[in-house]
């Protein structure tokens, strides 16, 4: 018997519990944690995720060696460096000024998000994805592979083998992936990219995410002197 693939899930919010959702429908073991105890969770992921093991971060992060952040961008420093110490993590987080306040560091358009995320998990591998969309399309939107009305997700990440890793989870979950290039491009998917909130087919997004120098964020992040921006695309 073939044993189910495994992922982990930070984050017990909207996002994380629809993941959650689309990796059991596509044969996923999954291990989800809020923030404390696993009863915290427990009615949660009874109702919606009735197949997940809720678990204590350490918990999960003992199950599994690949692991997605649905939490508040603002919460990131309180990840363990050590228990997240070569995992592949799917960074899935955005800055809200509502939850994590006036933070200069998250708004920083010299740099991507991810980067900040990566400088401080050192020892994992920080793969971007599943964060610019929202997460009822997530849920409503996600179909098997070859339907012509499927919608596509990017991914950003400076090691390939990674991304190529995460591109099949991306297309498991129900959705074409699209490589978009090294971690730094993740800048052209956050709040404020005209790819982010967006529902939008392969080609579409490709055009999208290069339209992001033309954007007030755009011309910001290139006035700042953000690589990602000053070379432009792909790369």
């Amino acid at each position: 018997m073939k044993m189910a693939k495994k992922i982990g899930i930070l984050g017990a919010g909207k996002l994380g519990t629809v993941l959650g959702q689309l990796a059991l429908k596509a044969g996923y073991q999954v291990y989800i944690a809020g923030s404390g105890s696993a009863e915290k969770i427990a009615l949660t992921t009874e109702i919606l995720l009735p197949e997940a093991q809720a678990l204590t971060a350490k918990e999960v992060l003992a199950k599994t060696d690949t692991v997605i952040l649905a939490l508040p961008l603002g919460k990131y420093k309180s990840l363990s460096v050590e228990q997240l110490a070569g995992k592949l993590v799917i960074d899935a987080m955005n800055y809200w000024w509502e939850v994590d306040g006036q933070r200069p560091e998250l708004t920083d358009v010299s740099s991507s998000s991810s980067e900040l995320v990566q400088n401080y998990l050192k020892k994992s591998v920080i793969i971007k994805a599943f964060n610019h969309m929202g997460y009822h399309d997530l849920y409503d939107e996600a179909k098997p592979k070859g339907q012509s009305s499927r919608k596509a997700i990017a991914i950003v990440g400076n090691d390939k083998k990674a991304v190529q890793k995460v591109a099949v989870i991306v297309d498991d979950f129900g959705f074409d992936p699209l490589d978009e290039g090294s971690l730094m491009q993740g800048i052209r998917m956050e709040p404020g990219s005209p790819v982010f909130g967006a529902n939008l087919k392969y080609n579409e997004l490709k055009e999208r995410l290069l339209s992001f120098e033309t954007t007030k964020r755009g011309v910001a992040a290139k006035k700042a002197g953000n690589p990602a921006v000053k070379l432009g695309g792909k790369f």
